[in-house]
């Protein structure tokens, strides 16, 4: 359960929780209907580094990288973009990305909070809302 807002080493926002995602998936254990690599912050980060999301899924499947490992591989990816204005501008995008009302109100919802203006429509803040949530119905319950 890594937010989206953490970076490893690199200083690229979500690449440890895109690693994570894809590393359970790869093994069957990422919860039913949720995506190794999906359309939000996993595309975002993917494509401002140019990396393909097929080689991403690929590697990590055959080669089973400690968060370490896949850093040093993105790195060796030939066209690979991790200069300072590339990192700078997808975290930036990271941050700055809020969900639709209509699903910042369901996540806030189903999490238990109310409307009182405590939680914004932050799409870290709510992700991460939402994994601890589903963490503990599955797990803590």
């Amino acid at each position: 359960m890594i937010p989206c807002n953490v970076s490893g080493p690199l200083g690229v926002l979500h690449l440890p929780r895109l690693w994570l995602k894809v590393s359970l998936e790869a093994r069957g254990k990422l919860a039913a209907g949720y995506p190794g690599i999906g359309g939000g912050y996993d595309s975002m980060v993917l494509g401002a580094l140019n990396l393909s999301a097929d080689a991403v899924k690929s590697y990590i499947a055959s080669s089973k990288p400690t968060y370490g490992q896949f850093e040093a591989w993105v790195k060796a990816q030939p066209g690979v973009k991790v200069d300072r204005n590339t990192v700078h501008r997808s975290n930036t995008a990271i941050l700055n990305y809020h969900h639709a009302e209509e699903l910042s109100k369901e996540i806030r919802a189903n999490t238990g909070y109310t409307e009182d203006g405590s939680v914004t429509s932050s799409a870290c803040e709510l992700n991460a809302l939402d994994d601890w949530q589903a963490f503990h119905a599955a797990e803590l319950k």
